[in-house]
């Protein structure tokens, strides 16, 4: 009789890593969704205002899911993706690469000259980059990007950061988001718009077991309750797009923090990543 519960254990283990590696989240449902009527309106006037942006750290899973949104409603006359190598991109006009040094950051601020908005989507992990390397990345990094690019009239920053982002957190990745993130709200953008989403639901190019397994045994909450700790990448980028062509108001820099269910709510995607 044991073996009826180990083997419907199986079975259930089986769906849900069939469930992991499937289309959920992938691009191909998402892009499917037209923007809401409302969205669809900022989107034409934003269009019509010619706005430029850049991008980095558009390797990444969130990064790659926003040029191929930029790419695919073109909203921008021009978009440069700003990073440390050239890579292969199947991207539509407008869309350039510029290769920059982090460390130098200021040798290369002519680039952003007349880039009105930036998303900043950097990010990298203290396995594959070391304690330092993952600081530089995760907040150096972030902040130089916000700096030079103030400097040069970026009035809009999208900031990618991540739930639990603390500057007084003893966890070295928690307290390395909020250092950043406290970095940039003092700059003075005139819109900064950051995200703390949960786990990130994509198909990543790199395996990396520990996060497989998390993401085996949390599937079923992903599922049942699925704006509450996880949200599919292109879901993310979309809500980036979102809130950078909605009509600015008030006075004085605006700052809003977004974390996963109203990242959500404002990508106006199925949050399980397919059609409504």
């Amino acid at each position: 009789m044991r073996a009826v519960p180990v083997a419907a254990l199986a079975v259930l283990l089986g769906i849900l890593l069939v469930w992991i590696n499937s289309d959920t989240g992938d691009s191909q449902a998402q892009c499917r969704m037209a923007p809401d009527g409302e969205t669809e309106r900022d989107m034409a006037r934003f269009k019509a205002e010619n706005h430029s942006a850049f991008v980095v750290g558009y390797t990444g899973e969130i990064g790659k899911a926003l040029v191929r949104d930029l790419s695919k409603l073109q909203i921008f006359k021009r978009v440069v993706l700003m990073g440390r190598r050239q890579v292969e991109l199947d991207v539509g006009p407008g869309i350039e690469q510029k290769i920059v040094n982090f460390d130098k950051l200021d040798e290369h601020a002519d680039l952003f000259t007349g880039l009105d908005v930036g998303f900043c989507c950097l990010g990298t992990t203290r396995g594959k980059a070391g304690k330092e390397g993952f600081v530089k990345v995760d907040r150096d990094y972030v902040l130089a990007t916000a700096r030079v690019s103030k400097a040069q009239g970026c009035r809009q920053f999208g900031l990618i950061s991540s739930t639990g982002a603390d500057v007084n957190s003893f966890m070295l990745y928690s307290k390395t988001k909020g250092e950043a993130e406290a970095g940039v709200t003092q700059i003075g953008f005139e819109r900064l718009s950051i995200y703390r989403p949960g786990a990130l639901l994509c198909k990543r190019e790199e395996f990396r077991l520990g996060e497989r397994i998390l993401y085996v045994l949390l599937a079923p909450v992903f599922y049942l309750f699925p704006t509450s700790l996880s949200i599919p990448v292109e879901s993310v980028a979309r809500a980036m797009v979102n809130h950078v062509v909605a009509p600015l108001g008030g006075s004085g820099p605006q700052t809003s923090i977004y974390f996963n269910k109203e990242t959500h709510e404002a990508s106006g995607l199925h949050p399980r990543g397919c059609a409504k």
